[in-house]
């Protein structure tokens, strides 16, 4: 058997730490393709083991192998989390799941440690509360989407905002986009790819109003520049152009929420995420099912999407009150048959791509870079 860190046996007497490293900085971001946002939970949650190994059981790191991170071990944690700690049931899952991520790594490695990643994947999940997300309403998002100044700068912003709603895109999605990803076809709207979480790629065609907002703002804000390389939103730095900065999108949506809250006081506290989540809760509402919403929202699995679906309007609170019954129909059942007509609702996210065959959008498309 191989030697690990510091000549230490790998295995059981491994030190349990030794490979945290790799995973973190090197595994998760550069092999799996992993979000920085996972990364980070993932750090917290080993660090909070480590804390809890040291300080309550006063465990050395020096000491703390593979050997010793058995169920009862996490059991143990597990429980501490939720008592002494106090924290939520899903924090204590999250912590959980980073464990349990790591020893999974260190298993494919070395097939020794696969009993240990085994028998912790027995500590029980706890049950967490349904969260409903919030969304902006209806009768409220035009005041949000057209809160900017009528200025450049603001008419900047505008886009912005009109992008994320129209494409569902996370903010790192954005600021990931170059002019290079635009199709911008004569007499018809314009599409985008989007590089997603996993190195995973998507095309999105726009509606008639964000490709305007988009046509104009390229006028206004990039000229005649069409290098490839040029991110869509950016920065200006002493003379030098960057991407612009997830926290400065953040920044410019959580601002114009504020604005538009003053004479729309429904308007929760808006971040890009939870625009994402109301352009996706659209659809839903409207019954289309939830694996043709998955595909442009960039979702693996349609048990994300179904968070938004599981959404209702105000009207449909107050309608299913009025019968006595619940919110979430069969729509994948009533949709057979009708999936013309659930195209027609999800607009452009659904047109057909002359690349695939059956015309089943753009997400799908091989040839994404280059169809138009």
């Amino acid at each position: 058997m191989g030697k690990g860190r510091g000549g230490i046996e790998a295995g059981y007497g491994e030190l349990f730490f030794s490979r945290t490293y790799d995973f973190l900085e090197v595994y998760l971001v550069g092999q799996a393709g992993r979000s920085e946002h996972t990364r980070k939970s993932y750090k917290l949650g080993l660090g909070a083991l480590y804390d809890y190994v040291t300080g309550q059981l006063a465990i050395p790191p020096g000491r703390f192998t593979f050997r010793l991170c058995t169920y009862e071990l996490l059991l143990g944690w597990s429980q501490h989390m939720q008592g002494a700690a106090g924290l939520a049931n899903g924090t204590v899952n999250s912590r959980l799941a980073a464990v349990r991520a790591y020893l999974r790594y260190a298993a494919d490695g070395d097939p020794s440690l696969i009993s240990v990643w085994l028998a912790t994947r027995k500590v029980p999940t706890l049950p967490t509360p349904k969260r409903q997300r919030p969304v902006i309403e209806a009768g409220d998002l035009a005041a949000f989407l057209d809160a900017p100044e009528r200025t450049r700068i603001g008419n900047r912003d505008r886009f912005i905002l009109v992008l994320l709603f129209d494409t569902a895109m996370r903010a790192a999605e954005l600021v990931g986009v170059t002019l290079g990803d635009l199709v911008l076809p004569d007499g018809a709207p314009a599409s985008v790819l989007v590089h997603g979480k996993g190195r995973r790629e998507r095309r999105i065609g726009l509606s008639g109003r964000a490709d305007a907002h988009l046509r104009a703002y390229l006028e206004a804000c990039h000229g005649g520049n069409r290098d490839p390389s040029t991110p869509l939103v950016y920065t200006v730095t002493h003379g030098a152009v960057h991407p612009m900065s997830e926290r400065n999108v953040e920044r410019i949506v959580s601002k114009y929420g504020d604005v538009a809250r003053k004479e729309h006081p429904g308007i929760p506290r808006t971040y890009p995420h939870m625009v994402r989540g109301t352009r996706a809760t659209t659809p839903c509402r409207d019954g289309v099912p939830t694996g043709q919403v998955s595909t442009p929202l960039g979702h693996q699995r349609t048990g994300a999407t179904r968070s938004h679906c599981a959404h209702p309007s105000p009207g449909q609170s107050r309608e299913a009150a009025g019968r006595g019954g619940g919110l979430e129909p069969d729509a994948e059942r009533e949709w057979v048959g009708h999936e013309e007509e659930a195209k027609r609702k999800l607009g452009p996210w659904a047109y057909d791509c002359p690349h695939v065959a059956g015309g089943r959008g753009h997400a799908d498309c091989g040839s994404a870079k280059t169809c138009g």
